[in-house]
């Protein structure tokens, strides 16, 4: 059955969406007919996505991106009103993930199976500093860069990709729970601050994805039961569904829906 074009005439930004949950919400927002601005660091995998995101029908721009440089992040906005126009949409999906200990422990010990170093080893500045910027700083940058855009045109949705992580605390990913409070937060804040402006600012929380980052945990068949046990629903998501969550949010809809965050987990966050 062909998709409801509830987006058709709507400009959109997709960040991060060289592959994975970036990649899926991008290939929905294709499929609702709106023009899609691929962004993400890596040229072939954004290329890649454009190609696909073409091949729906839809007009496309791939803008090979380091959101977590705001001069990126500025030339990429305005490229895309130079382009289109106008800045409809913005979806804040790039991020990274770091697991280790904040300080060295004495003694090893047995982390998860996804440990970047050793637990005797804690976190630099710069390894702190790389997590925030890739997954807070560059949400700040791209919401401060297509603001004004909004605001003139009145109206606008922005739809953040969180994690339950943000909500839920577990050990060894301060670096990366931290960015993803800190973005729940900076939904909410510019939900109340952009509000007057019709502009809908809400997140989506997704949970035990299987993407290209998350990969090494799914890997081994222990570690795979063991991810499916945690959910609650007994079954691995499919990244097309964060997709549809974010057309919700991105479409008329949602038009009176502002400041929330969703989580997609399958009842992981109801615990």
């Amino acid at each position: 059955m062909p998709a409801e074009k509830t987006l058709k005439g709507r400009v959109a930004i997709v960040t991060g969406a060289g592959r994975g949950i970036g990649r899926a919400i991008a290939l929905v927002f294709a499929e609702r007919g709106a023009s899609v601005v691929v962004a993400s660091r890596t040229v072939p995998e954004v290329e890649k996505t454009a190609r696909d995101v073409k091949a729906l029908g839809a007009r496309v721009l791939a803008m090979p991106t380091d959101v977590s440089k705001s001069s990126d992040v500025d030339a990429m906005v305005q490229r895309t009103v130079d382009e289109f126009g106008k800045v409809d949409i913005l979806v804040n999906n790039a991020g990274q993930v770091l697991h280790m200990p904040v300080a060295p422990f004495p003694d090893k010990v047995l982390g998860p199976p996804r440990m970047d170093r050793e637990t005797t080893t804690g976190m630099s500045d710069e390894e702190w500093r790389r997590i925030m910027d890739a997954n807070l700083s560059s949400a700040f940058y791209c919401c401060r860069a297509v603001g004004p855009h909004m605001m003139k045109q009145r109206y606008g949705k922005v739809i953040n990709i969180s994690s339950n992580n943000g909500s839920q605390a577990f050990p060894y990913v301060a670096a990366y729970n931290a960015s993803k409070a800190g973005m729940n937060m900076l939904t909410r804040v510019l939900a109340l601050e952009w509000a007057p402006y019709s502009i809908c600012v809400n997140a989506v929380g997704p949970g035990e994805f299987r993407t290209a980052m998350t990969e090494p945990s799914w890997a081994d068949p222990e570690a795979y039961q063991r991810h499916i046990e945690h959910i609650p629903m007994g079954r691995e998501a499919e990244l097309r569904e964060v997709g549809l969550m974010a057309a919700y949010f991105a479409g008329p809809e949602s038009d009176y829906v502002t400041g929330q965050i969703i989580h997609i987990d399958g009842g992981i966050t109801a615990r």
